[in-house]
């Protein structure tokens, strides 16, 4: 399995799931609410202290979920520096590498401030970090936006097996994995609860 926007999390939970549910028996929560806090909070400290107070930075999400993750370590860094910090989303479908091997998928949404990112320190943010494929992606989208003075990474979850020499440079969480297994970041604005949770999922076919 390789790693893409949102690299190991799911779509919104699954038919027959209720909210709170892992959806399967065999994830396991391993970040619970206030952890996953912890970590942004952190995370947001570690940005304002790398770049000075956050004086040109923008946060860009890559959909769905480090959407709102670059939201939500703007507004915890804003409350530090008590002033608004820029964020806004970065779609990265048609810079995919395995547009063909996948279905046909809607195209998400590039909101950029006014000024765009010319001469900014962007940090682009998503849940999880796999085989690096999605950050490729978003830095070629990037190069067609215009011309940052710097680009870093924030991610959630860095669960290891890289395919590129990409590496974080902030993360919320080191979570060694075996390559079988999944890495399910839910968060409240799109699957109403937070939890990260690691599994193998059913094989195929398997009774219930």
């Amino acid at each position: 399995m390789h790693a893409r926007s949102g690299e190991n999390s799911p779509a919104a939970a699954a038919p027959g799931d209720t909210p709170g549910s892992t959806g399967s028996p065999h994830f396991k929560r391993v970040l619970e609410p206030e952890e996953i806090r912890r970590a942004l909070t952190r995370v947001a400290h570690e940005i304002l202290e790398r770049t000075n107070g956050a004086g040109d930075i923008l946060l860009l999400g890559i959909p769905t979920r480090g959407v709102p993750l670059a939201r939500r370590l703007a507004e915890r860094a804003g409350e530090f520096e008590g002033r608004p910090i820029p964020w806004g989303s970065l779609d990265i479908t048609m810079y995919r590498d395995d547009l063909r091997l996948r279905p046909a998928r809607a195209l998400g949404r590039t909101e950029l401030p006014p000024a765009g990112i010319d001469g900014q320190t962007v940090i682009l943010v998503d849940d999880v970090l796999y085989s690096g494929r999605t950050v490729r992606a978003a830095l070629d989208a990037l190069t067609d936006l215009g011309r940052p003075r710097t680009v870093q990474l924030a991610v959630l979850v860095d669960r290891g097996h890289r395919e590129l020499p990409i590496r974080a440079d902030y993360v919320g969480k080191n979570l060694p994995t075996s390559q079988r297994e999944q890495v399910k970041v839910l968060l409240s604005e799109v699957d109403h609860q937070d939890a990260v949770l690691v599994g193998e999922p059913e094989p195929k076919g398997a009774l219930a």
